[in-house]
């Protein structure tokens, strides 16, 4: 029986295209630290920090694996800049909204699932910290009480594309895989889900397939081919 419906946000519940988002938040973030970061070398400073998030192996979280690999950069007292950041994500980053696009379908497709009795979690890849998502699930027209997790930098210990990131939600759930569904937009990083026996759902409205895999083995479609994947089971 599935109990629960796990849906990624950036390209499924709030549309985009990820590239023009990532140069908006860019632009946005450097400009902001500027007093204090040369814009080229902060860019690199926060993939590299990424990266270090993505390759996390859960003896600490996110968030202080991307404070070691940004402070290793530019030194311990980097981080006493942390409350400008968090003043970017709540006043600056708002502007980024501008290049996201908007669905209300998804505020539907969640009330859907709470109707049907789901548990409904936020599983978007651990890669901000909670200001930042808190944002983004507002431009996506949906509340943070929405969801009975929300994952984000400071609550998790893996990322997308590892497993082991969704066998941390499911733990945190208390819930085997095969009662949950994953439904996300990327082909490798959300599809993933199914290799531990979760069912999965691939909404192709914003579709990244990066390695251009056949998506036939997976149910797939726009959200109104969602809405019946879920009515259905």
């Amino acid at each position: 029986m599935i109990r629960a419906i796990l849906f990624d946000l950036d390209g499924t519940l709030l549309p985009m295209d990820q590239d023009i988002f990532i140069k908006a938040y860019f632009g946005g973030l450097t400009k902001k630290m500027i007093s204090y970061y040369q814009p080229t070398e902060l860019i690199n400073a926060i993939w590299t920090g990424t990266m270090a998030m993505v390759k996390n192996d859960g003896s600490m979280t996110n968030e202080d694996r991307w404070w070691q690999s940004f402070c290793s950069t530019y030194g311990a007292d980097a981080r006493a800049r942390e409350g400008e950041l968090e003043d970017f994500y709540k006043n600056e980053f708002e502007a980024v909204r501008g290049v996201c696009g908007f669905a209300p379908q998804s505020r539907e497709i969640i009330d859907l699932c709470k109707q049907g009795g789901f548990r409904v979690v936020l599983a978007t890849n651990p890669i901000f910290p909670a200001v930042a998502t808190r944002a983004r699930i507002r431009w996506a027209g949906l509340e943070w009480d929405d969801f009975e997790l929300v994952t984000t930098y400071e609550n998790s210990s893996y990322c997308k594309p590892n497993p082991d990131y969704y066998r941390e939600i499911l733990k945190k759930i208390g819930l085997d895989a095969s009662e949950c569904v994953m439904v996300g937009n990327d082909v490798h990083e959300d599809m993933i889900a199914s290799s531990l026996g979760m069912r999965v759902f691939l909404l192709t409205d914003c579709m990244i397939n990066k390695e251009n895999e056949s998506i036939d083995k997976y149910p797939h479609g726009s959200f109104t081919e969602l809405t019946e994947f879920i009515r259905s089971i």
